[in-house]
């Protein structure tokens, strides 16, 4: 299990610059690289506080605070993709949107279930986490309007997001306790893993 934690925490690195097919010498279709290393720093920046946070709890107030924090972040997710499928040309990538609703709709109604056998949503946490949300879509609605391929941006906004989604899971994974919270947690960690890699290559081969 170690093993696969580390493999899947090293995928759910942000997307760099260049594998974004973002450098100075890439088409016009991509985001700048300093656009999107200036999301990455904003993400980061939002992001790390609340995982320092996660990581210092344990017992219940952990799987709370975890389930409360990935439901809205899932919520961001779903929202970005529907806002996105109007626009995305790419029937691949409009499959991934798609994809991402179905699947994240189905693991919300999987956690808030569990959360009311835990006694309730953490709502500060949940609070926090919607904030950093909504600032990471108003980012993605900016990057969209500015790139010549929605596509790209697309998924040049969701990979990232996939990561720090990774990210609070794999904290899951070494500090939950019960079944319910380490499967939910290996389920994020290797979906979206796989589809961080499927995009990854996508805008390798689409510079």
């Amino acid at each position: 299990m170690k093993g696969l934690i580390l493999t899947l925490a090293l995928m759910a690195l942000p997307v760099s610059a260049a594998q974004a097919g973002g450098s100075q010498g890439g088409t016009a279709a991509s985001m700048s690289t300093t656009m999107i290393i200036q999301m990455q720093s904003d993400m980061r920046a939002r992001m790390q506080p609340m995982m320092d946070d996660l990581r210092r709890l344990s017992g219940t107030a952990f799987d709370r605070a975890f389930f409360s924090m990935m439901i809205p972040h899932h919520q961001s997710a779903i929202e970005m993709s529907r806002a996105a499928l109007p626009r995305l040309r790419d029937p691949l990538v409009r499959a991934w949107a798609q994809s991402i609703i179905d699947d994240q709709q189905k693991e919300i109604a999987e956690m808030q279930a569990e959360l009311q056998r835990l006694g309730g949503v953490d709502t500060a946490r949940q609070n926090r986490m919607r904030q950093a949300m909504s600032a990471m879509g108003q980012m993605m609605t900016q990057m969209m309007s500015r790139s010549q391929s929605p596509d790209h941006a697309f998924l040049e906004m969701m990979t990232p997001h996939h990561g720090s989604a990774n990210e609070m899971a794999n904290i899951a994974l070494q500090n939950g306790q019960t079944d319910h919270v380490l499967s939910i947690a290996q389920r994020i960690m290797m979906a979206q893993a796989d589809e961080m890699h499927d995009f990854k290559d996508w805008l390798r081969t689409h510079q």
